[in-house]
C-alpha cells in the first residue's frame, strides 16, 4: 500500500544522484556492512535461496548466539522486505537469531524470478509458503518453536499462523498490527477527513471523502492515492517515511541501485494481494490464541491505528497476553526506535516464552 509514495520519495535519489551524493552514500554502506559482521564464536550468518511453494525464496538467519530463541519476522508491504533495516535492528541479533524472508513478489525473490516468475500471489498462497518457511527455520536451527513477528501487512498473515497453528510458534508478536473488522471499523477515515479539514487541504479531502469509507470499493489506484494522502497528512509518519524508511533504502548495504529499483518494483507487483484483505474479520476469524500474543504498537500511527488494536488485543483469550504503546511512534514503530521494541520483546515476550518448555530436537 505504501509502494506509490516509496517509490516517489525515493525515485530522485536513484534516478539521478549527484557524485559528492554516492560518495557519502558508499561510505555509509562501507560502514553498516561492517557494523552487520558476525564474529562471536557461536554466531550465524546465512543467507540464500530456499525452494518455498515451487520457487526459490530469499531467507537469511542473523544471530550472536545460535542458543538464543529464534525469531521469524513476517514483513509487511505488501512486498516490502525487512532486509533494508538490517544495519538499525542490529542490536535484536544479540538476544535472538533473526530470520528475515523476502516474499514472493518481495527483494531478492522478486528479482531472483521477475514479475512473470512468482507464481499465484494470494494470500493463501503467502500463508502456505510461510508455513513452509517456518518447517525450513525449525529444522535447520534445530528447534521446536520459533517466535513469530510480524509488521505491517504481514500481520495479516501473522494473525492466521498464530491462529491455526501454534504448536509451530512459541508466541505472536504484532507491530503495526492490522486489525480489519468487516468493514465495521471507520476509526481511521473519519481521523484522517479530520486531519485534512484541520489542514485546509479541500483537495485532498474532497479526493477522500469521494472514495467513501469502504476499502473494498476502492481502485487499486484509489488504494495508492489514498496512502499518499494518509502518509502526507501526518508529520511524524511523513517524517519517518523519509527518515527511516527511505534512508535504510538508500544507505543499505545490501542493495545496489539496481537493487533498489527492483525493491520498489516487488513493491509495486505485490500491491495487488492488498485488497484481499478488506473482507477479512478477525473477530469472526477468532479471538482465542494458544499461545503467548502481543500486541506493540506505535502511540501515534495513522496507517494502522492503535484503537482497533487495542480493541482487538483485549478480546483475546491466550496463557499469556500484552500490549504496549511505542511513544513518539507512528508507523514503523520497531524500526524508528529498534531499541525501545528490543527492550518490550526482552521484558516481557522473552521471559514469557522461556517459561515455556521447549523441545530442541
Amino acid at each position: 500500500m505504501l509502494a506509490t509514495l516509496v517509490t516517489a520519495s525515493a525515485a530522485t535519489l536513484i534516478a539521478g544522484p549527484a557524485a559528492g551524493m554516492l560518495g557519502y552514500r558508499q561510505l555509509k554502506r562501507t560502514t553498516h556492512a561492517r557494523r552487520l559482521r558476525i564474529t562471536a564464536p557461536n554466531g550465524v550468518d546465512e543467507s540464500g535461496f530456499v525452494r518455498i511453494g515451487g520457487i526459490d525464496q530469499w531467507i537469511s538467519v542473523r544471530g550472536d548466539d545460535r542458543a538464543n530463541p529464534v525469531i521469524l519476522e513476517i514483513h509487511g508491504g505488501p512486498g516490502a522486505s525487512n532486509h533494508i533495516f538490517l544495519p538499525r535492528t542490529r542490536g535484536w541479533e544479540k538476544h535472538f537469531t533473526v530470520v528475515r524472508w523476502d516474499m514472493r513478489g518481495a527483494g531478492r525473490t522478486f528479482v531472483a524470478h521477475g514479475a512473470d516468475g512468482q507464481g499465484e500471489s494470494t494470500l493463501d498462497r503467502l500463508h502456505a509458503d510461510a508455513l513452509e518457511v517456518t518447517d525450513h527455520i525449525r529444522s535447520r536451527m534445530g528447534v521446536d518453536k520459533v517466535l513469530l513477528v510480524a509488521n505491517s501487512f504481514g500481520t495479516v498473515i501473522g494473525l492466521r499462523l498464530a491462529r491455526r497453528h501454534p504448536d509451530r510458534y512459541s508466541a505472536y508478536v504484532g507491530t503495526d498490527q492490522n486489525i480489519y473488522g468487516g468493514g465495521r471499523d471507520r476509526s481511521a477515515h473519519d481521523a484522517l477527513l479530520q486531519r485534512l479539514r484541520a489542514a485546509g487541504k479541500r483537495k485532498d479531502l474532497a479526493a477522500i471523502t469521494a472514495m467513501g469509507p469502504d476499502p473494498a470499493a476502492w481502485t487499486p489506484e484509489q488504494w495508492s492515492a489514498r496512502a499518499k494522502i494518509v502518509v502526507t497528512s501526518d508529520p511524524l509518519t511523513y517524517d519517518t517515511m523519509k527518515t527511516v524508511v527511505v534512508r535504510s533504502l538508500w544507505f543499505s548495504p545490501l542493495h545496489t541501485l539496481r537493487g533498489l529499483r527492483s525493491y520498489m518494483q516487488g513493491m509495486t507487483f505485490s500491491e495487488r494481494v492488498a485488497p484481499e484483505a478488506v473482507g477479512i474479520d478477525e473477530w469472526a476469524e477468532g479471538t482465542e490464541f494458544a499461545l503467548p500474543f502481543f500486541v506493540f504498537q506505535g502511540a501515534h500511527d495513522v496507517l494502522t491505528p492503535p484503537e482497533p488494536a487495542r480493541a482487538f488485543h483485549a478480546s483475546v483469550s491466550a496463557p499469556v497476553k500484552d500490549f504496549a504503546l511505542i511513544d513518539e511512534a507512528s508507523h514503523f514503530a520497531s524500526f524508528r526506535h529498534p531499541d525501545r521494541f528490543l527492550d518490550l520483546m526482552l521484558t516481557r515476550v522473552r521471559p514469557a516464552i522461556e517459561n515455556r518448555p521447549t523441545v530442541v530436537r
